[in-house]
């Protein structure tokens, strides 16, 4: 049986160097103390006020949203399963002069490496859910993480969006809507930022999860539900060819009837205290 999460380390520790490298996650702009990344920026307004709290950011990746995170008050802790993202992680948080504890494991490890309940927040980045098999198993880890009275915070790729096949036009349905055992495997020498070189370990595995899923496994785990809202847009170019980006927002949404599509959302979800 194939190891899913080994094959997608190697792909991620190969795409690290190059989007630390790329333009568009901007290491350079973080030499400016004001500056936060587009996601955080767009998060911004329904995420709040955070200073002071002890923050996990789970599947961080190369630590812009982590750093940027910490900028708004957080004492931050970043966990990712690969460590070549967390070396550049590390660099850009010493340049920047953010102080966050950056933690190698997997996500469904998180419980046993950081501790249960030392948490005031946890937050999932955009482009993090589809790597995981199970919605279940990673709502178990949030309720672990959080201490009574503690937050979620999710943004996240709509599985409405995740089921088309981006190169129809127009996009249509392909891939599963609902949770599948199965993971969906891709063999792509690109990634979704612009690099200079094809990737060699190009094969990666992921899942869809419905938001009927996603929310009951956060039910199921003892979480109350406070917020949701729909997006009608992302922050890659999901539909190459149909989409338009708004650089003031820093996202893309489709060019004809934007509203056709819900390309994203928010959740908000606390550990009853």
């Amino acid at each position: 049986m194939t190891d899913s999460f080994a094959v997608n380390k190697a792909n991620w520790d190969e795409r690290a160097q190059l989007h630390a490298a790329s333009p568009d996650y901007d290491f350079a702009g973080f030499a400016d103390p004001a500056h936060l990344s587009a996601v955080v920026r767009f998060d911004r307004p329904l995420l709040g006020d955070i200073g002071g709290l002890r923050a996990v950011h789970l599947q961080c990746h190369i630590g812009t949203d982590t750093v940027s995170l910490s900028r708004l008050g957080a004492s931050m802790t970043g966990l990712d399963f690969s460590g070549a993202a967390l070396a550049e992680a590390r660099k850009l948080a010493e340049a920047a002069g953010a102080s966050i504890d950056f933690r190698e494991a997997n996500v469904y490890d998180a419980v046993e490496v950081l501790g249960a309940g030392e948490f005031d927040l946890v937050y999932t980045g955009i482009g993090a859910l589809c790597w995981l098999p199970s919605a279940g198993r990673w709502a178990s880890v949030v309720a672990g993480l959080l201490r009574p009275g503690g937050r979620l915070f999710i943004r996240e790729g709509h599985p409405m969006l995740l089921s088309l096949d981006e190169t129809a036009d127009p996009a249509v349905p392909r891939y599963p809507y609902f949770e599948h055992a199965e993971p969906l495997v891709f063999d792509e020498p690109g990634t979704y930022v612009a690099t200079d070189r094809p990737l060699t370990h190009s094969v990666s595995h992921s899942w869809n999860h419905s938001l009927g899923e996603i929310i009951t496994a956060l039910l199921d785990n003892g979480l109350a539900l406070t917020a949701f809202t729909e997006h009608d847009s992302v922050p890659w170019n999901a539909i190459p060819g149909q989409m338009v980006h708004d650089e003031a927002a820093g996202e893309w949404r489709l060019k004809d009837t934007p509203s056709r599509i819900a390309a994203s959302y928010t959740l908000q979800a606390v550990k009853p205290g």
